[in-house]
């Protein structure tokens, strides 16, 4: 296929999701294992273990990986109902995002919940850029903590007891679906 400009109608970007445990003290995801992820060393199927690594000459270790099995942006996912306090969560998330930023990876993060831990914004989801509990808890929990700029930080609600769709909830998460599809397309040009 030609190469078709960014935001044309008939574009598409081939989008993948990579979903991996959390990252609790003894029972998560080691960080080795996300950082060969982000090279692209980890084959379709691996299943991430806590008790070991993935290591060289592995099933499902990848020793030649292409540009298409190395990650584009590496996405956060943080509930804004969990304190600053899980410190060895947070190390580990530091330590990954700077792996990522070696490597030249952008890094987003993604709020969820902010409806649940603010009722200013479950009364209004359309005040979510305006409270100042949700800016508090990204600016210190992760802006601060973790390292990733405020303007990289997307609140999102998710759809929990709806039974339609709502615009309100479908705009934060559709706006933050472009800016990951945006942050990889400038992943990609730059390489």
């Amino acid at each position: 296929p030609q190469n078709q400009e960014r935001g044309s109608p008939n574009t598409y970007y081939p989008f993948f999701f990579n979903d991996i445990m959390g990252l609790e003290e003894n029972t998560g995801v080691h960080v080795e294992d996300i950082k060969l992820a982000l090279k692209g060393h980890v084959k379709e199927g691996y299943k991430f273990n806590p008790r070991s690594t993935l290591s060289d000459g592995d099933q499902f270790y990848e020793p030649n990986p292409t540009l298409e099995d190395r990650v584009h942006v590496l996405v956060c996912v943080l509930s804004a109902n969990v304190s600053g306090g899980d410190v060895p969560v947070l190390q580990k998330m530091t330590a990954i995002r700077e792996a990522a930023s070696d490597l030249g990876i952008p890094q987003v993060a993604i709020i969820t919940n902010v409806d649940t831990a603010c009722g200013e914004i479950e009364n209004d989801l359309q005040n979510v850029y305006k409270s100042k509990l949700v800016k508090k808890k990204v600016s210190f929990n992760v802006s601060a903590t973790v390292g990733i700029p405020m303007n990289c930080i997307f609140p999102v609600k998710n759809y929990s007891e709806e039974t339609a769709i709502n615009d309100d909830v479908d705009v934060l998460i559709l706006n933050t679906l472009r800016c990951i599809i945006d942050f990889g397309d400038d992943f990609l040009d730059k390489i």
